[in-house]
């Protein structure tokens, strides 16, 4: 264990030698002069022993266990805090260079009680997570839940013990898609997220409540520029699917995510959201938007069904950003599935792990190769050893920037996945949209210009 505890003492050390530089300054995001560079120049990145650790307190967590711990986060100066449940363990904590702080339940009671809510009788607009930081499990009711349900849930939480909190939130657990306009598809409106490829072929990650596998996309208003083919969607209990290219490949700018006014952040690496972290959200709605990563390991019961292991955040996030990248410092974190509330009030949104899918889909991220990053001022994840650098691991949260920018140009070269979230282009935003086949089929295979017009009208009778 000693060499695992020196290897995460160096970690938190240059860390938090991270996080001073950018609490005593100030962060400037630059912005690249230079043309969108050809798509071989982009690389792969693999799902787990590439991914950025954006924070070590994760690696002190495996090796105390989680008898002895109940999560981890970043503070307000950018390093780690571990949550332990005895001495003994925080000051194993202290001697890493982290921060303890001595709770009372472990994780190992956290997730008991998850389980408990788990398999108590479903309700429709509820919501847990673990809260690390009050070692507390929250359990949220949406306005749609009556109050005899919201009592029965009650009763559950309080024989479950005093460590679950009850809240009531407002607005309504749904999915960002946008079934009031279905333009172009018969599930809704959704927003692209990442570019990934699975060596022979490229492909857009995307919900994958957004439409069922055979869904044909859409760029435009007509339905002539067609995006792509959905295929492995997993909705609910995951909520993330593919969009293969129609001509096999993303183009140029493939690592690139637009975030409006014709600018785009490079995506550097992959890695898993961490507790106390300033993100970003990237919609072909509501545009560029941040906030904080509040809970992990997050289950949804939308009125569609179940969706379990989603990050929790104060992003905001309105209909039709579903699907769209969330990111920090150019790492790629998240794709939106859902929430409660909106940009105007305010509200929360729920992420399906991007790490996760990637495992679950066996592809990998189109990351902006090394000689990129280093020309726009961020640097690439060559592995899950942090450097002292703005793109990686954990820095204060209040001086996070969503990574380098570079112009977003409209050209056919660029990639769609690229163009997809800019909420400048087509109407309120570029949409990618998902229309089912068994529609299709239903509307005469759309062989006809009349019939692609046509299939917007119908919802699909296997998509709810």
């Amino acid at each position: 264990m000693r060499h695992v505890r020196r290897r995460i003492v160096r970690r938190v050390t240059r860390l938090a030698a991270v996080g001073g530089l950018l609490l005593g300054g100030t962060m400037v995001t630059q912005a690249a002069m230079a043309s969108e560079p050809p798509a071989a120049r982009a690389r792969t990145l693999g799902t787990s022993e590439d991914s950025v650790v954006t924070n070590p307190g994760a690696e002190l967590v495996e090796e105390l266990g989680t008898s002895k711990t109940a999560g981890t986060w970043i503070g307000d100066d950018g390093r780690p805090v571990v949550a332990v449940t005895d001495e003994d363990s925080a000051a194993a904590v202290r001697e890493a260079g982290a921060e303890a702080k001595v709770v009372g339940h472990s994780m190992n009671e956290l997730k008991a009680a998850t389980e408990a809510l788990r398999t108590a009788p479903t309700v429709p607009g509820t919501a847990w997570v673990l809260d690390y930081r009050t070692n507390q499990v929250v359990v949220q009711g949406d306005t749609t839940v009556s109050a005899s349900d919201w009592s029965r849930m009650t009763e559950t939480a309080a024989d479950i013990g005093s460590f679950v909190r009850m809240e009531r939130t407002k607005g309504t657990f749904t999915t960002r898609l946008n079934g009031a306009l279905p333009i172009l598809s018969t599930a809704g409106r959704c927003s692209a997220g990442f570019n990934v490829t699975n060596g022979s072929n490229d492909f857009i990650l995307t919900a994958g409540h957004c439409g069922p596998d055979g869904s044909t996309w859409f760029a435009d208003n007509q339905g002539k520029q067609e995006v792509g083919t959905s295929l492995n969607s997993t909705f609910p209990v995951s909520d993330f699917s593919l969009v293969e290219y129609a001509g096999g490949k993303a183009g140029a700018g493939a690592d690139i995510v637009a975030i409006g006014n014709g600018e785009g952040v490079r995506i550097t690496g992959t890695g898993d959201a961490a507790v106390g972290q300033r993100v970003f959200r990237s919609g072909s709605t509501s545009g560029l938007r941040d906030g904080e990563v509040t809970g992990l390991d997050a289950t949804v019961n939308y009125p569609e069904g179940t969706v379990s292991g989603l990050i929790e955040t104060t992003v905001c996030a309105e209909p039709g950003d579903s699907g769209g990248p969330m990111f920090s410092e150019g790492i790629a974190l998240g794709i939106t599935s859902g929430g409660s509330g909106d940009c105007t009030t305010g509200g929360t949104t729920f992420f399906q792990p991007v790490t996760r899918a990637l495992e679950q889909l066996g592809v990998q991220l189109i990351v902006a190769s090394p000689s990129d990053g280093a020309a726009q001022g961020g640097g690439a994840a060559d592995g899950p050893e942090p450097s002292v650098s703005s793109t990686e691991a954990a820095v204060a949260p209040g001086s996070a920037s969503p990574g380098s920018t570079t112009p977003v140009g409209g050209g056919a070269g660029l990639a769609l996945a690229a163009r997809l979230t800019d909420p400048r282009t087509i109407g309120p935003g570029l949409l990618v949209i998902a229309g089912s086949l068994v529609a299709l089929v239903a509307t005469r295979y759309i062989r006809a210009e009349q019939d692609r017009r046509a299939y917007r009208d119908y919802y699909s009778t296997t998509w709810g």
